[in-house]
């Protein structure tokens, strides 16, 4: 088996606005940018066997970074994509508390029974992403690989491999620019 790098994606002008992205597609903003070349120069000497990432802008331009430095191609994966948030896509969390107010509840304090409305379930999030991340390491056996995503994708992954408790999802929220390593040179899955 491989080892992963989860990368998640530099900061977007909604990131700083507290606003629902989703699977809408902002860009990096000045931060975020800065945070993609940051990553790259200290992922760059890892020898990476190749690099993929979510088709969506912010993790696109962050992988592209890393993608210049090494001279590896991007290879885009929409199974790598943040949650399909529905109706919140694209708003403020303050008003999403103001218009929801049950349902953004019913999210924060039980995500695995709640969803966005009209958006993906962590359980859907989870076929799609898995599918991804097995074909991934079949493909690419020996690693190591980098793979850039979103904070939610990231943290089931680390549900996944580093055996978290699912109830601990929001505390395994990676910050824009950061990554987590999977070594999963010895498991099973």
């Amino acid at each position: 088996m491989t080892i992963l790098y989860l990368i998640r994606h530099g900061e977007t002008p909604w990131n700083v606005e507290g606003r629902y992205q989703g699977q809408l597609d902002p860009p990096l903003n000045d931060r975020g940018q800065r945070q993609a070349q940051e990553t790259a120069a200290r992922l760059a000497p890892l020898n990476f066997e190749t690099i993929f990432s979510s088709d969506l802008a912010r993790a696109r331009q962050t992988a592209a970074t890393l993608s210049a430095m090494t001279g590896l191609p991007v290879q885009l994966d929409a199974r790598l994509r943040e949650i399909h948030q529905g109706v919140w896509q694209g708003v403020l969390i303050t008003d999403i508390r103001r218009r929801w107010p049950d349902e953004i509840y019913g999210w924060e304090h039980d995500p695995w029974r709640n969803h966005p409305p009209g958006g993906e379930t962590l359980q859907q999030l989870q076929h799609r992403l898995f599918g991804a991340i097995d074909e991934i390491i079949a493909r690419h056996p020996k690693g190591p690989v980098a793979v850039f995503s979103h904070k939610l994708p990231i943290a089931l992954l680390k549900i996944r491999y580093q055996n978290y408790p699912v109830d601990q999802i929001w505390s395994l929220l990676p910050a824009n620019g950061d990554w987590e390593i999977l070594d999963l040179r010895d498991e099973n899955k």
